[in-house]
């Protein structure tokens, strides 16, 4: 299969280029609000709706704060410390989950102690609306033509514009699945049949780094790192402490609870 012609950009007006990338964050963030905005008032959490956009923005500045941070620690380093400036260049790409994943998790933690929330009852309902933005920016990256996944055979491989003349695996739109709907759905189900708070939290660690492990055995190792010890990639190698962590923690959750 051909990689279909989708252009990055959707909108241009004048020097201004709105991307398709920038749009699944927006998508994503905008889905938060309202997941999140529906379960405060489930569960009467005191927060009322401008509360709740502050919320989104906090956290949104920390994904992306710690997103790009993460990226120029754990895969990248040599080459920022070569090129400083190329710090803020974020239009170029260059995004870390894990430290995403650290950046929404120290902003939620400064926002539940300046509203005075407790913090897993409110990080239980951010964890059930990120699935949402997880699928929306893997989308993203298929239509960058970027993480693509290694050399397959599979009748639905695809010829990605920089990856070379063979078909690949089209890595990105597993993680969509996976990290999207599928993981949504299960933690929609904990959330109804689980009542110990922060079950959901490590829930989502678990699948997340369950997932990922999974996935990055047909994903296309970063091109400056490769394979970081025997056959396990840089994702794989932050992942699996995340889903036994998580897995622990779910267990001791319950437990306490």
């Amino acid at each position: 299969m051909i990689f279909p012609n989708i252009d990055p950009v959707f909108l241009r007006l004048g020097p201004l280029e709105f991307r398709w990338y920038g749009l699944m964050y927006i998508c994503g963030f905008v889905a938060a609000y309202f997941i999140i905005l529906s379960g405060v008032k489930r569960k009467g959490l005191p927060l009322n709706r401008d509360q709740v956009a502050d919320l989104i923005f906090t956290v949104a500045v920390g994904v992306i704060l710690g997103g790009r941070l993460g990226y120029i620690l754990f895969y990248n380093f040599a080459f920022y410390l070569a090129h400083p400036l190329k710090l803020f260049a974020v239009w170029e790409g260059g995004m870390s989950f894990h430290g995403g994943l650290i950046g929404a998790l120290l902003a939620s933690i400064y926002f539940v102690r300046k509203f005075k929330v407790g913090f897993y009852p409110l990080a239980d309902l951010g964890f059930l609306a990120a699935p949402v933005g997880l699928g929306f920016g893997r989308i993203g990256n298929f239509i960058n033509g970027e993480l693509y996944g290694r050399v397959t055979d599979v009748p639905w491989g695809i010829v990605f514009p920089t990856g070379g003349p063979l078909p690949r695996h089209p890595s990105q739109l597993y993680e969509a699945f996976l990290e999207g709907p599928l993981m949504f759905l299960v933690l929609y189900q904990v959330s109804k049949r689980v009542r110990h708070d922060g079950v959901v939290v490590w829930s989502f660690i678990a699948l997340y780094g369950l997932f990922r492990f999974l996935v990055e055995f047909v994903r296309q190792p970063d091109e400056q790192l490769g394979f970081v010890l025997g056959g396990l990639s840089m994702g794989q190698m932050l992942s699996l402490p995340m889903f036994l962590l998580g897995v622990a923690m779910v267990c001791y959750r319950c437990r306490r609870g």
